[in-house]
């Protein structure tokens, strides 16, 4: 079955830098889009950047522009949320998410639903 596995989460004071990974088994990851979505306690799941599949073409969440950059390594299956100048406001669970719709415009892709696998989440908290 499908499996996605993210880590590299923790405690982070603010202007820090975090990186998380996504390990993805169970499907054709090469073939597979991949985004990630964080949510805040009280929050809903936002999204935060996604990746094409094998030309790796990139997307982020206003909030994250300039300071996020979202990677994938086809070879090994996973891909990757480098997290620079981390706010406060950062804090919350990253999830990883994988797609199997090859349709989907960069607008649907920044919708939580249309996504067909999650990992468990990692913890990401940003002190100031």
């Amino acid at each position: 079955q499908v499996q996605l596995v993210e880590s590299g989460g923790g405690l982070v004071q603010a202007g820090g830098s975090l990186r998380l990974s996504c390990l993805a088994s169970g499907l054709t990851f090469i073939t597979t889009r991949m985004g990630w979505f964080r949510q805040a306690p009280g929050k809903e799941r936002e999204f935060v950047a996604r990746i094409s599949s094998r030309a790796g073409f990139t997307y982020y969440g206003d909030s994250v522009k300039g300071r996020f950059t979202i990677s994938r390594d086809n070879a090994k299956n996973t891909v990757y949320l480098e997290m620079n100048s981390l706010k406060p406001e950062d804090t919350g669970v990253y999830y990883c998410g994988a797609t199997s719709q090859s349709l989907l415009n960069i607008k649907e892709m920044t919708y939580e639903k249309n996504y067909d696998y999650w990992g468990q989440g990692t913890q990401v908290t940003v002190s100031s």
